[in-house]
């Protein structure tokens, strides 16, 4: 795993790209490669790419572009390549024999970077399970010269040192990540005990989703600053790939009776690591809960439309797909659009200017709180329960003491008008 370095100890780093036809847009996807390589602790050293019609199986590169990266390499003084794609493990043997220096690929690099933001117990074990599990099947790759030295199958004492190696290795990192999955699944328990709570208490839950740094904390962190409770905490909010890797909860307090609870998730990427969606699922499963989603979309960026499709593949993957959604079109005070503006159910707005946040308050509460209906009630005295209930949960706009009991004029949700409808009037 790499660290954070000063300027002067950055690890030099050459990018290699294979084009295939695949991808929408090629370059694009090498820029984000690099932007990846930075947010490691890396410092991009050169690009090299090819045309092809299908990865070499072999050496994921055509044979002939090899000795053209070994000198290119030499030349930027690269001290690690790394690839754009995810590489087998005979790829990644091979190319180590092939080039002598450190092999990556794109998922190895994600993987380093959750590996560095990690903060919470939850999140470094969803990282080290994701690790290993990726780990595990290229074992085979890293040991492959070894294990040919090994005798017949059978009992670890007819096998040779590198298939001895090879087992040990495997059966470790089997029983790791087996202890991992106990451990995640007590952590899982008690984030299951604390949604069932949210979700008894009938408070919407409203879930930030979108593309890695396109202001999600940031929006957050303005809501909360403005609307939340003075004990609640605002978010790591940083211009940078995966600033926050944790499922941040905070209670929205409109001073209506129509608060929620705001969610802030892991930002989604392009070719994000099955086994990293895998791994972190528990944590993205907030989502699942969610009665109204806020996509929020960089729109200063040219590829905003390919990053929200990103957002809806990795949404319908987490079985999240069908449920209600507003768009934060963000930073459009970095683009020609107009803001604050709505469109719908789209905002137009700078989160981190504090420009439409009170639109987009407004946005949500109304979708979230579009069961609520407006109904007079006439409570008898001894029914303070009842009383106590509707006046904290409903927004009361008229309260008279008659003699016959207490009257009001709320606007409540729909489930509540039916569960007290004896003392409707």
């Amino acid at each position: 795993m790499r660290g954070w370095e000063t300027e002067q100890e950055l690890e030099r780093v050459l990018l290699v790209g294979v084009d295939i036809g695949e991808e929408e847009d090629f370059e694009h996807s090498m820029e984000e490669l690099g932007s990846l390589a930075e947010a490691c602790g890396m410092q991009v050293a050169g690009i090299i790419t090819q045309r092809l019609d299908a990865p070499n199986k072999a050496l994921y590169v055509g044979s002939g572009k090899v000795e053209e990266i070994r000198e290119y390499a030499g030349q930027c003084e690269a001290e690690v390549i790394v690839f754009d794609n995810a590489l087998s493990p005979s790829q990644i043997r091979n190319l180590n024999q092939e080039l002598g220096l450190p092999i990556l690929d794109r998922t190895t690099l994600i993987l380093d970077i959750f590996a560095l933001r990690a903060q919470t117990r939850e999140a470094k074990l969803q990282v080290e399970t994701a690790r290993l599990q990726y780990l595990l099947p290229r074992l085979v790759g890293m040991h492959d010269a070894l294990s040919r030295q090994g005798g017949a199958s059978g009992s670890m004492s007819n096998k040779g040192t590198g298939e001895k190696k090879l087992e040990l290795d495997r059966r470790r990192i089997e029983h790791r990540i087996s202890e991992l999955r106990k451990e995640l699944a007590e952590v899982e328990q008690g984030r299951n005990i604390r949604r069932q709570r949210r979700l008894q208490s009938r408070i919407p839950q409203v879930a930030l989703v979108g593309y890695t740094n396109a202001g999600k904390s940031t929006v957050m962190n303005r809501l909360v600053e403005q609307y939340g409770q003075a004990s609640e905490k605002t978010v790591l909010e940083k211009d940078m790939l995966f600033a926050t890797l944790e499922t941040s909860v905070r209670a929205i307090e409109t001073g209506d009776n129509k608060p929620f609870f705001l969610v802030d998730t892991v930002g989604f990427i392009h070719k994000l690591p099955h086994g990293l969606v895998k791994a972190f699922r528990s944590t993205l499963e907030e989502v699942r809960y969610a009665d109204l989603l806020v996509q929020v979309v960089d729109v200063s960026d040219s590829r905003y439309r390919q990053q929200m499709e990103v957002t809806r593949q990795t949404l319908e993957e987490l079985e999240a797909g069908d449920i209600p959604m507003v768009i934060v079109y963000n930073k459009s005070d970095l683009s020609d659009r107009a803001y604050p503006r709505l469109a719908g159910d789209h905002i137009y707005m700078a989160a981190a200017a504090g420009e439409g946040l009170e639109e987009l308050l407004a946005l949500i509460k109304e979708r979230v709180y579009a069961d609520q209906v407006d109904c007079r009630f006439l409570l008898p005295y001894d029914r303070g329960g009842v009383a106590s209930y509707i006046m904290e949960h409903a927004t009361v706009s008229k309260q008279e003491y008659r003699e016959d009991g207490l009257y009001l004029e709320v606007n409540c949700h729909r489930q509540d008008m039916e569960k007290y409808k004896q003392y409707l009037v």
